[in-house]
């Protein structure tokens, strides 16, 4: 029973040999259809457009990573000429040792595993060659089937002829699993290693060899002891195939290989995640014109098909390999974290920014106390009323613009009926009740007295203050009521939109936006996006010179006069609280940079006892005096 069990398994070799060289060599055809397996294939498969995807990464001002960005696939690519020749011979020698020899398949190898899966009554043996698996690993999935095997097969041998063999082992060296969601040679080297490949041992070459075999049973992490085991006999091949001598096989064998994990880089979330979530998606619709569909479309449901398009395309983006170049300074992000973090109780939140005048860079971003990734970020997600920090720029810079006024003009700064409920939409009373009398321009600024402010923006109308914000795109700008109430601050903004608006004071009245992303380079290290940078004029430079005393006046002997400042140079800025104080705030500038603190609770509750320690202003300063 045993004999005929071998002639047929014997026979089918044949048959199944003599069907392959057919496949291979001559067309394939139909009784009414003649076409070429070459044909087929092409239809199936593009080699032109042979790609794999790769991790990109953040960089700092100075050019260091900052963070990896990858999905479910972690891989690090490595062109051929970059790969350790050691690899390159480790795995030829254990996978596919004729592999300069045949045109994608082994037929040698394929008849002695039909004979063992004949025997065995199954698919127990695979004997795929590097270009098989390179094409397993990219076209098919893992099925054990005679059909997947074939056109395993169909597969490797159309590659064979588009490619060179450096070119597929790149490709596969680039492909294979290591576990732990590492693929690649390269981030192998780097997650089991902390180096790159080029620095490997002999060693550490066949223990990276082992596991792709079984990466959960030769997981280096979970059972290194197997892992070192399959090490052996991966020299062993090493030496049989002539890649290493009997020496260096005995020296690996002895040298004991230690683990030195890399954990995945994201040193500044806060700041990365503004990057990633929003900056770069922008900058992409932006560039490839999805912001023009957006605002051209007909229908929430055709915006929301545009916007899942452009959530395909960036993720498609980000899996080939770019380096996304940003602004960010180290030293003043730290101290954006470490300043919300001491200064503000437990329970209270808070997020900051900080651009750079000369760069008109975003080069720090703080979204919370203890944050961390994936959370909200307050320095940009959340939308909070600004209340008196909003006042240089829709009361006071427009009414110095439209009159030409100067700052000892002066005004009326007590109510109208100082005994009103403040609930009422007309109740404008000053804080503390203040009954200041006839006050100057630059003392109702100084001593943000509500009165004045709301009688500026009366003077020259809502809608012609409300204009000089159309410049900064506030996103809810046009979705509030206007009214007197917006020269109180009463709009939802964000930290990073003050920011922005306030570096016009660093510019003699013209804004340009600032961004954190530099340039976005592709994996060739060619510019890919960058962004456009606009000038526009929102305010003279006169009036911008009046402004600025004012906002210095604020930090000299105004409601920011408890600010000390070491540094030498120009500093000014702007105090905000909004109804109840249930938002605080500080935005100012420097000589340098422009920043901007918020303070509060998620969920917005009142918080007079906090703001008598004006915590936004002394988080202010301490960012900015460092």
């Amino acid at each position: 029973m045993f004999a005929v069990k071998q002639f047929m398994g014997w026979m089918m070799v044949v048959i199944l040999l003599a069907m392959s060289f057919f496949l291979f060599t001559r067309t394939s055809a139909e009784v009414s259809n003649v076409r070429s397996v070459q044909a087929v294939l092409q239809e199936n498969i593009d080699v032109d457009e042979l790609y794999l995807s790769s991790n990109s990464i953040i960089t700092d001002a100075n050019g260091r990573v900052i963070a990896d960005v990858y999905g479910d696939t972690n891989r690090i690519y490595l062109p051929f000429n970059q790969i350790p020749q050691l690899a390159v011979d480790a795995f030829v020698a254990t996978e596919d040792r004729r592999f300069y020899e045949h045109q994608g398949f082994d037929a040698t190898g394929i008849a002695r595993a039909l004979l063992t899966n004949t025997q065995e009554g199954g698919i127990e043996q695979g004997a795929s060659t590097i270009t098989q698996q390179m094409v397993r690993n990219i076209y098919l999935d893992h099925t054990q089937t005679y059909e997947r095997k074939l056109s395993e097969l169909l597969y490797a041998y159309e590659l064979e002829k588009q490619y060179s063999k450096d070119s597929i082992l790149e490709l596969y060296l680039n492909s294979i699993y290591f576990g732990n969601q590492a693929y690649g040679l390269q981030t192998a080297s780097h997650l089991y290693f902390s180096k790159p490949a080029e620095l490997l041992t002999l060693a550490e070459v066949a223990f990276l060899t082992a596991i792709p075999n079984n990466p959960t049973y030769y997981d280096p992490l979970q059972h290194p002891e197997r892992t070192n085991e399959r090490k052996g006999w991966v020299l062993t091949k090493m030496e049989e195939a002539g890649a290493i001598s009997s020496i260096e096989h005995e020296e690996a064998l002895e040298q004991e290989v230690t683990l030195e994990p890399e954990n995945r880089t994201d040193l500044f979330p806060d700041y990365t995640s503004y990057v990633l979530q929003s900056e770069f998606k922008q900058l992409v619709s932006q560039k490839e014109g999805y912001s023009k569909r957006l605002a051209s479309a007909n229908s929430e449901d055709e915006q929301k098909a545009i916007q899942e398009e452009l959530d395909v395309r960036v993720d498609q983006l980000l899996g080939m390999g770019l380096t996304i170049h940003t602004a960010l300074e180290p030293i003043k992000q730290n101290e954006v974290v470490s300043s919300l973090s001491s200064r503000l109780p437990e329970e209270v939140q808070g997020g900051a920014v900080v651009i750079d005048h000369d760069r008109h860079a975003i080069v720090a971003m703080g979204g919370g106390r203890d944050f961390k990734k994936g959370e909200f970020n307050r320095s940009y997600q959340s939308y909070r009323h600004p209340g008196s920090a909003l006042k240089p720029l829709v009361d006071f810079a427009p009414y110095l613009n439209e009159t030409g006024a100067a700052t000892s003009m002066t005004l009326n700064g007590n109510p109208v009926n100082p005994s009103c409920d403040e609930e009422e939409p007309d109740c404008v009373r000053n804080f503390n009740d203040a009954l200041p009398g006839t006050v100057s321009l630059m003392e109702a600024f100084k001593q943000s007295y509500n009165v004045p402010a709301q009688e500026l923006l009366d003077r020259i109308g809502v809608e012609t203050g409300v204009s000089y914000l159309d410049a900064f795109h506030f996103r809810t700008l046009h979705d509030e009521e206007r009214s007197l109430a917006l020269a109180l601050g009463a709009i939802d903004i964000s930290v990073l939109e003050l920011t922005r608006a306030y570096t016009t004071f660093a510019h003699d009245g013209m804004y340009t936006p600032a961004y954190a992303i530099t340039e976005v380079l592709d994996e060739h290290g060619e510019t890919l996006y960058s962004w456009d940078r606009e000038e526009t004029e929102v305010w003279s430079k006169e009036t911008n010179e009046k402004m600025r005393a004012m906002l210095s006046e604020v930090i000299t002997s105004g409601t920011a006069a408890s600010l000390t400042m070491s540094q030498d140079g120009y500093s000014g800025g702007k105090t905000g609280t909004s109804q109840a104080f249930r938002d605080l705030w500080f935005a100012g500038l420097t000589d340098q940079y422009t920043a901007s603190v918020w303070v509060g609770y998620d969920t917005p509750k009142s918080m007079e006892t906090l703001s008598r320690e004006q915590p936004a202003l002394k988080t202010w300063g301490q960012i900015m005096d460092d």
